[in-house]
């Protein structure tokens, strides 16, 4: 839509390769201890993270790392943490959220730095994590990796973690427990039979911008599934404006998880959108936020990556399709087939051009969007040029509206009935904008919607061609 293991007191180096990365362990024994590491180095600064694990018997209720860093390099942004800062000295402690550690807990806090310093002299809790100064590490031979191209800003995202176990088998009947793994085949998706899959489902609004927390409700999750027989959500994370990933991802982090795991406790599909209209702008932040949860979350058969939600009217060629390269690169580092969805042009409308030069790999869509009252035939007409070219489809947001998401309140039937015949001939399929309140006619949910579900006299605008379109 527009608009972190006791070591000696002796100093230990622990080398540990990413991205030809380098990786501190450090800390006194019994005590609390900081792993440093360099989840993504372009040059002319890097991405750092540090992980931070209570070694005691007993609970910890808060945590604090130092170090400094030498002239030339200084931190730009950081999250999951409060920063304070000295001339070169840098102070990280807890948020509310994040500072009491289970017995061998861990917590993570990330940061960006301009320049090629590393972190020297660290603290964890004011005991010094090697007894004096930081060892010099030794650089340790890596495979040659993806570079990833250098950030036009400093890039957000919160740190690689370690993958989470294995989840219990989809309740049974769940479309999950039906479809198993997806894989794409032809110009659409396949179930583990071969057999040719149409998922059909809804999108968040905005999650920075919900005016109630829908999206990440299970008990709605569930009764959408039973009710509206949804299959698929997307969790529609804004990115770009204010309240959102760039500028408060821990929040925004927290909701996407949340969801994912919402959707595995229901049996359905979940897209992680990256919702954004200028991700190119900051292609690092990007190949970090996607790297992490596909290293966490990639062996699950319910993700669905999106890593661009609407890309503006810029080139396929020259700007579109390295983004996608760079951040396909970490996701499939991780996660080499769950399927991912990329983004066109002009708010991914210009499926054609991606036909024309589609980017290497498997299991890889292409974004189609419409809002029925302005895309008509000739919308279509490109879509089916891009079908006859052999590109594989999924129209991750639609609306019976306007473009602008019904702001007149005028509802486009026929035409969007014409939308889910063509769909549905070409087994493509498609999540619709979106679960939340308000005037606009894409809005699915009237006033006085509970947050837990329970809709059915609660719809609002086209919600009720959607929801018939679900259950068809």
């Amino acid at each position: 839509m527009r608009v972190l293991k006791p070591v000696a007191a002796v100093v230990a180096a622990v080398l540990v390769a990413l991205l030809g990365a380098l990786v501190l362990r450090v800390g006194p024994a019994g005590a609390a201890a900081a792993d440093f590491g360099v989840v993504n180095d372009w040059g002319s600064g890097y991405q750092g993270q540090f992980t931070i694990t209570n070694n005691t018997p007993a609970r910890t209720s808060s945590w604090r790392v130092e170090f400094d860093l030498p002239a030339g390099s200084r931190v730009e942004q950081a999250w999951n943490a409060q920063q304070t800062t000295s001339g070169t000295h840098y102070t990280f402690t807890n948020l509310s959220w994040n500072g009491t550690l289970e017995p061998a807990g861990t917590a993570s806090f990330g940061f960006t730095v301009t320049g090629s310093g590393r972190p020297t002299g660290c603290t964890v809790n004011g005991a010094a994590c090697a007894g004096g100064a930081t060892p010099s590490p030794t650089r340790t031979p890596t495979a040659t990796p993806t570079r990833t191209p250098s950030p036009t800003a400093s890039p957000t995202a919160s740190p690689t973690a370690s993958p989470t176990a294995s989840p219990t088998a989809s309740p049974a009947g769940t479309p999950v427990a039906r479809y198993g793994q997806l894989r794409v085949c032809g110009t659409t998706m396949c179930d583990r039979t071969g057999a040719r899959v149409q998922l059909q489902g809804i999108s968040s609004m905005w999650l920075n911008w919900q005016s109630q927390p829908y999206a990440e409700n299970l008990s709605a999750l569930t009764w959408m599934r039973d009710n509206w027989r949804l299959e698929v959500f997307r969790a529609a994370m804004g990115v770009e404006p204010g309240g959102a990933y760039l500028s408060d991802p821990a929040r925004a982090r927290a909701q996407v998880e949340t969801i994912i795991k919402n959707a595995v406790t229901a049996g359905v599909y979940v897209i992680v959108d990256y919702h954004a209209h200028e991700a190119q702008n900051n292609t690092a932040a990007a190949v970090a936020f996607f790297s992490d949860l596909a290293q966490r979350y990639g062996h699950l058969p319910n993700v669905i990556w999106e890593p661009y939600n609407e890309p503006l009217q810029v080139d396929w060629v020259s700007v579109l399709k390295p983004y996608h390269q760079a951040v396909l690169a970490g996701i499939r580092r991780h996660d080499p087939d769950n399927i991912a969805v990329l983004g066109t042009p002009t708010w991914s409308q210009d499926v054609d051009k991606a036909a024309a030069s589609p980017v290497a790999g498997t299991n890889l869509m292409y974004t189609l969007h419409f809002y029925s009252c302005t895309h008509t035939t000739g919308l279509r007409a490109k879509a089916d040029a891009a079908l006859r070219l052999g590109l594989p489809l999924f129209v991750t947001e639609w609306g019976a509206s306007h473009a602008d998401g019904g702001l007149d309140g005028r509802i486009c039937e026929p035409e969007a009935q014409a939308w889910i015949d063509w769909m549905r001939t070409n087994s493509i399929s498609w999540t619709a904008w979106k679960l939340d309140v308000g005037n606009d006619t894409t809005n699915l949910l009237a006033p006085g919607a509970p947050v837990t579900g329970g809709w059915s006299n609660h719809l609002h605008g086209h919600a009720p061609f959607v929801v018939a379109s679900m259950r068809d």
